[in-house]
C-alpha cells in the first residue's frame, strides 16, 4: 500500500519544531563562546612596540585570563607615570625563584600593547638587583608553558 499525501505530510516535522532545531543549532555555539568573550585575553607580544624602562614596583597582583589562568601583574612607577606590566604565570615565577615586593627597583624590557581600553606592557625581561627573569625569547614567544588547569 502506497502512502497517501496526507500521511506524507504527517511524516514531515512541523515548522515550529524545525524553527526550534535551527535556533538551537545556531545559538548553542554562540552561547558556549560567550563565557570567555566577557573575560580578558592577553594580547600578542609586538616586537615593534618594544620598550625599555626603569621603575619601582608599587603593587603586585594576579590577573585572571579568559582561560582561567593567573598571570603576575605589576604596577610600576617611573617618575610621574605608572605602568601596568604583565609578566608570566605565578608558578613559572616561583619556579625561577624571583619574587617582587613593593619598593623593588627594576629594569624591564617589554611590548606596549592595548588590553581592553588601556595600554599595558607585556614583560620580556625583568632585572631586579642581580636577578634577571627572562620571560620571552627573541621573537616574543613565552619561555614558559602554561600549567594544566
Amino acid at each position: 500500500m502506497l502512502p497517501t499525501a496526507k500521511s506524507c505530510i504527517m511524516l514531515l516535522p512541523s515548522p515550529v519544531y524545525t524553527l526550534l532545531l535551527v535556533l538551537w543549532l545556531v545559538a548553542n555555539p554562540v552561547l558556549a563562546q560567550k563565557n570567555t568573550a566577557d573575560e580578558p585575553v592577553l594580547p600578542k607580544y609586538d616586537s615593534h612596540t618594544e620598550t625599555k624602562t626603569k621603575g619601582v614596583v608599587d603593587e603586585i597582583k594576579e590577573f585572571s585570563l579568559a582561560n582561567k589562568r593567573e598571570i603576575t601583574e605589576l604596577m610600576v612607577k617611573s617618575g610621574n607615570d605608572t605602568f601596568r606590566v604583565f609578566l608570566c604565570p605565578k608558578s613559572f615565577q616561583d619556579e625561577m625563584g624571583v619574587n617582587f615586593s613593593k619598593g623593588d627597583e627594576i629594569s624591564l624590557t617589554g611590548s606596549k600593547v592595548k588590553l581592553e581600553d588601556a595600554e599595558v606592557i607585556l614583560g620580556k625581561e625583568v632585572v631586579k638587583g642581580n636577578d634577571t627573569l627572562l620571560l620571552r625569547d627573541d621573537k616574543g614567544n613565552p619561555v614558559w608553558t602554561w600549567p594544566n588547569k
